[in-house]
C-alpha cells in the first residue's frame, strides 16, 4: 500500500510565498492548529503585521532556517532541535523559552478491533505496521524511541515501523486506516478524534516540552520578540491550553 505525504506548509491568509514584510513562524507540525489560532489572534491586535505559518518536523525546519530560508521565530516540539539551533546559532539564544508541553499517546483507528490497549501489545503477529517519526528529524519520533527502548519494546516495533516525515503524517496514517497503529502527541490524536482512537498515554524518559526563540539576523527582531511574548502571555496559554496543550 502506498502512503501519501502531507503537505507541510500552511499559510494564514497568505499568498503562496512570504514576502519581505511578513512574519514568518516555523513551527512544528503538532503545533499546526494551535499556531493557526495564534497568528489570527496576533493579528487582530497588531492589524499591521502579516503572519506567515511554516510547519514541518522541527529538525527539517531547522535545516530550511540554517539554509538561508526566511524565518523569525522558531518553535520546535523538542529541546534537542532547538540546542541544534543554539548550537548552530540559527536563533539568539537569549531569547530561548519554553512555552509548552504534551504527552505521548498511541493511537488506532477508530473502527480498529480494539485488540491494541497497551504498547505491549504491538508485539503481536497481527500487527504489521506501526507509524511513528522518524526519530532522526521528528521529536515525536525520538520520544517514541526512548519510550520503547525504556519498556524493551523498540526493536519488535520498529521492525514494523512505517516512518513518518513529521508527527501530522503519522496521525494520516493512522486516520485512514493504513497501519494497525501509531505514536502521536496527545494534541494531535485530539483533532482527528473524530477517526482515531488512543489505546494508551505513553510515558516518555523526558518531559515533553516545546521552546521558541527569535531566528538569528531575523530583519523582523522586534516584531518576533513581540510574537514570542504573545505566546507566552495568558492570552496566548488559553490558546494553548485550547487544543490540549499544558504548561511547560
Amino acid at each position: 500500500m502506498r502512503l501519501r505525504p502531507l503537505v507541510a506548509f500552511l499559510l494564514l491568509s497568505a499568498p503562496t510565498l512570504a514576502l519581505a514584510d511578513d512574519l514568518v513562524v516555523s513551527a512544528a507540525a503538532s503545533l499546526t492548529n494551535a499556531f493557526q489560532a495564534m497568528g489570527k489572534a496576533y493579528q487582530a491586535k497588531h492589524p499591521g503585521t502579516h503572519v506567515v505559518l511554516n510547519v514541518a518536523a522541527s529538525d527539517v525546519l531547522l535545516r530550511q532556517i540554517a539554509n538561508g530560508a526566511p524565518a523569525d521565530v522558531f518553535a520546535s516540539a523538542d529541546e534537542e532541535a532547538m540546542d541544534k539551533a543554539v548550537e548552530a546559532k540559527a536563533v539568539e539564544a537569549a531569547t530561548r523559552k519554553d512555552f509548552a508541553s504534551n504527552e505521548l499517546v498511541l493511537i488506532v483507528p477508530k473502527d480498529g478491533s480494539g485488540a491494541i490497549g497497551k504498547a505491549d501489545d504491538l508485539k503481536a503477529g497481527s500487527v504489521r505496521r506501526v507509524a511513528y517519526g522518524d526519530p532522526a528529524s521528528v521529536p515525536a519520533g525520538r520520544y517514541t524511541r526512548a519510550a520503547l527502548e525504556k519498556l524493551g519494546l523498540w526493536e519488535a516495533v520498529s521492525a514494523k515501523g512505517v516512518l513518518a516525515q513529521n508527527v501530522r503524517q503519522g496521525l494520516d496514517y493512522v486516520a485512514r486506516g493504513e497501519v494497525d497503529a501509531g505514536f502521536v502527541f496527545a494534541t494531535d490524536a485530539a483533532v482527528a478524534k473524530d477517526k482515531v482512537t488512543v489505546a494508551a498515554t505513553v510515558p516518555t524518559p523526558t518531559p515533553i516540552r516545546y521552546p521558541i526563540a527569535v531566528v538569528a539576523g531575523s530583519k523582523q527582531s522586534g516584531e518576533a520578540k513581540a510574537f514570542q511574548a504573545f505566546v507566552l502571555s495568558p492570552e496566548g496559554t488559553a490558546i494553548l491550553r485550547g487544543f490540549g496543550f499544558g504548561e511547560p
